[in-house]
C-alpha cells in the first residue's frame, strides 16, 4: 500500500472461485436490472430532472467521502505519482485517439459514418472520475493517484477534446468551449472532496466506524449514473435512429476499443515495473471515457441534428466499461484477499 491514509475499500463481491461452482456477483445483477428497468421504464420530464440531482448528489457525497478518508500524507503521495499520470494521460490522450482514427479510416465505404465518427468522439474524450475512482477503490488500488489522475485528466480534457475534435472531426462545423463544464466539475467533483478533507477531524472517527460506507456509495452513484445514462439514450430514440446492425457494429467496436485499451494498459504497466497498485489505477483511469463530461461537451461542439447519434457509442461504451470493470476490480480484489491470506496465515 501506499501508506496508512489510503482507505482500501472492501467490496462485498462474491468472487468467480471454482469453475465447478461460478457465482454471480451481485453488483452485475444489480447493473443489468438497472439497463433492464432504464430501458423499459427511463426516466423522463421532471422525473429525469429529479434523478439528475440525485444523481449530482451521490456523485458529490463520494467525493465529500473520498476527501474525509485520505489524510494530507495520502493525497500529496498521490499527486507525486508522475509515472502514474503520465501513463494515464497517454492512454487517454494518444493511444484512443490512433486507435479511434485507425478504426474510422478501416471503416470506410462499409461503415455507418455516423458511427465511425461517434466512435471517433468517444476516444477523444477525457477518463470518468468517478467510476474509475470506485473501482480502484473496490479493487485494492492507488486511490490518492486515482483521484489526481482522473481529475486531472478530465479537467485537461475540457480543453483537449474540443481542440482534438476540431482537428479530427468538426469539418467546418462552428464549435466552442464552454467554461460552464469546468464549473460543474469544480463544483460537483473538486469542491466536495476538498470539503471532505478538511471536514477529517470530525468525519475521520465516524467514517472508521463505518468502514463499509464509502462502498455503498461508490455502488450507489455508478448504479444510478448508469440508469440516467441508458434512460436519455432510450429517450434520444435510440431504437429509432440506428438499425440493429449498426447497434451491433457499435457494440462490437466499442467492445473492441475497450479490449485493447485493458490489454495495454495492463502490459504497459508491468513493462514498466508498476506495483500491483499503480497497475490497478493505471488500468482503470486508463482505459474509462467520461459520459459526464462527453455528453456536455458534444452539446457545444456539435448542432442538434447531429447530437444524438454521435453520443450513442458514448453512452454503450459506458455500460460496457461498468459491467467489464467490475468483473476486473472483482477478480483483482479477490487475488488480493487471497495473497493477504497466505501472508497471514501461520505457518505449519
Amino acid at each position: 500500500m501506499h501508506g496508512a491514509g489510503i482507505p482500501v475499500i472492501r467490496a462485498n463481491m462474491v468472487a468467480f472461485a471454482l469453475p465447478r461452482a461460478v457465482k454471480v456477483d451481485p453488483f452485475i445483477v444489480a447493473l443489468l436490472a438497472t439497463v433492464a428497468v432504464a430501458a423499459v421504464l427511463p426516466c423522463a420530464g421532471t422525473f429525469a430532472r429529479v434523478m439528475g440531482v440525485i444523481t449530482d448528489a451521490a456523485i458529490a457525497l463520494l467525493f465529500f467521502l473520498h476527501g474525509a478518508k485520505l489524510s494530507r500524507q495520502a493525497i500529496l503521495a498521490g499527486i507525486g505519482a508522475w509515472r502514474i499520470h503520465g501513463l494515464v494521460f497517454g492512454a487517454t490522450f494518444v493511444l484512443f485517439p490512433v486507435m479511434g482514427l485507425l478504426l474510422r479510416a478501416a471503416s470506410h465505404g462499409w461503415l455507418n459514418p455516423i458511427i465511425a465518427d461517434g466512435i471517433l468522439f468517444l476516444c477523444l474524450l477525457p477518463s470518468t472520475v468517478q467510476s474509475s475512482i470506485a473501482f480502484t477503490s473496490i479493487a485494492r488500488g492507488n486511490v490518492p493517484a486515482a483521484v489526481c489522475s482522473a481529475s486531472a485528466s478530465n479537467l485537461l480534457g475540457i480543453f483537449i477534446t474540443p481542440l482534438l475534435t476540431g482537428l479530427f472531426l468538426l469539418r467546418g462545423m462552428h464549435g466552442g468551449i464552454s467554461l460552464h463544464s469546468v464549473e460543474d466539475i469544480a463544483l460537483q467533483l473538486l469542491l466536495p472532496f476538498v470539503l471532505g478533507h478538511l471536514s477529517r477531524p470530525f468525519t475521520r472517527t465516524v467514517l472508521e466506524q463505518h468502514k463499509m460506507l464509502v462502498g455503498r456509495v461508490d455502488r450507489s452513484a455508478i448504479l444510478l449514473v448508469v440508469y440516467t445514462a441508458f434512460s436519455a439514450a432510450v429517450i434520444e430514440g435510440l431504437w429509432h435512429k440506428f438499425s440493429l446492425g449498426d447497434l451491433a457494429w457499435t457494440l462490437g467496436l466499442d467492445g473492441l476499443i475497450l479490449a485493447l485499451a485493458l490489454t495495454a494498459t495492463t502490459w504497459v504497466s508491468r513493462r514498466a515495473g508498476m506495483s500491483r497498485e499503480d497497475e490497478i489505477t493505471i488500468v482503470f483511469c486508463g482505459s474509462k471515457k467520461s459520459l459526464a463530461s462527453g455528453v456536455p461537451m458534444a452539446g457545444v461542439l456539435f448542432p442538434p441534428a447531429l447530437l444524438g447519434p454521435m453520443i450513442v457509442p458514448l453512452m454503450l461504451y459506458h455500460q460496457m466499461q461498468l459491467m467489464v470493470c467490475a468483473l476486473i476490480a472483482q477478480r483483482y480484489a479477490a487475488t488480493a484477499r487471497v495473497k493477504q491470506q497466505a501472508e497471514t496465515a501461520p505457518a505449519s
